[in-house]
């Protein structure tokens, strides 16, 4: 991609040196949804200490990053008044910062400007539009491609062509965004965000283009509706939320042998098994710093 500030070397092989062998490993972020309705996990960590426990607990298991949320996106959500996702958000980022990197979940401008001021270092944009906010503070950016709202992107999504007007999508929105400062941008196709089934394979079988743009890739596949309907029970209704974790797994590892950096996941403590052993069997990785963070952003 012309225009990136992130810069890459060619590093190889999988395994890191030292005392003992150490797969490198592309990033797990843990999902940390403090609302009442979220498709997963909603309403079992709106209270504040319950929260900040799943937090350490992911941290525990190896997550990189945790994702802190309050406001759902799942199909047909609403939003949520700014000052009940301050509440939600805010004394969770707090309360976590100092034990892991923490990242915010939020499409408001006050919300993403909250939590950095308590400890967080990256938005996660699914609005894509956040992108003035990560300059002006020197923080990190997720760029995710949604069509529509999340009130609305599950009625009808259609496209010519589905991989062409994502890559375009999110591509112009990085370029825009590095223009401005942003010291550190993540490209996210946005699986299950106006897509069908159909439309989130197709992402996934052509996610190494993405990747090979040069701009580190992200990817949210974690018990989303998709693999409940593409691996049915045997009576052939959906599987349900609970029985998701084979093709969360499988959809991760996919995603991270396809060159993605990081993968958003629920259930960390397998995922990062999972991560390891992609480490360990990958023959090269390109190694990718981020001026000025002391980030180093590994691209499988």
């Amino acid at each position: 991609m012309t225009g990136s500030t992130v810069r890459a070397e060619h590093v190889e092989p999988g395994l890191s040196s030292g005392p003992t062998l150490r797969p490198v490993r592309p990033l797990v972020m843990g999902v940390l949804n403090v609302t009442p309705d979220s498709f997963s996990d909603g309403g079992r960590y709106v209270d504040r200490q319950e929260a900040v426990e799943r937090g350490l607990a992911m941290v525990a298991e190896g997550a990189d990053i945790i994702d802190v949320g309050g406001e759902s996106s799942r199909p047909g959500a609403r939003p949520v008044p700014l000052g009940e996702e301050l509440r939600r958000v805010v004394p969770v980022v707090e309360a976590l910062a100092g034990q892991a990197r923490l990242s915010v979940d939020t499409v408001k401008r006050r919300v993403a400007e909250a939590a950095m001021e308590v400890g967080a270092t990256l938005i996660n944009d699914i609005s894509g539009s956040l992108w003035p906010v990560a300059a002006a503070a020197g923080v990190g950016w997720v760029a995710m491609h949604m069509q529509g709202t999340p009130a609305t992107m599950q009625d009808d999504p259609r496209y010519g062509d589905v991989v062409a007007e994502v890559h375009a999508t999110l591509l112009g929105r990085a370029r825009t965004a590095l223009t401005a400062g942003v010291p550190e941008v993540w490209l996210d196709p946005g699986i299950g965000f106006g897509k069908t089934p159909q439309h989130n394979l197709s992402l996934l079988r052509h996610l190494g283009e993405l990747v090979d743009e040069g701009l580190p890739v992200m990817v949210g596949t974690s018990r989303k509706g998709f693999l409940g309907r593409l691996v049915p029970r045997p009576d052939g209704s959906p599987a349900p939320v609970t029985e998701r974790l084979p093709g969360s797994l499988a959809t991760a590892v996919w995603a991270m042998g396809s060159g993605a950096s990081m993968v958003r996941v629920h259930d960390v403590a397998a995922t990062v098994q999972a991560a390891l052993l992609v480490g360990a069997t990958c023959g090269s990785i390109r190694r990718h710093g981020v001026p000025g963070t002391g980030t180093v952003l590994r691209q499988w």
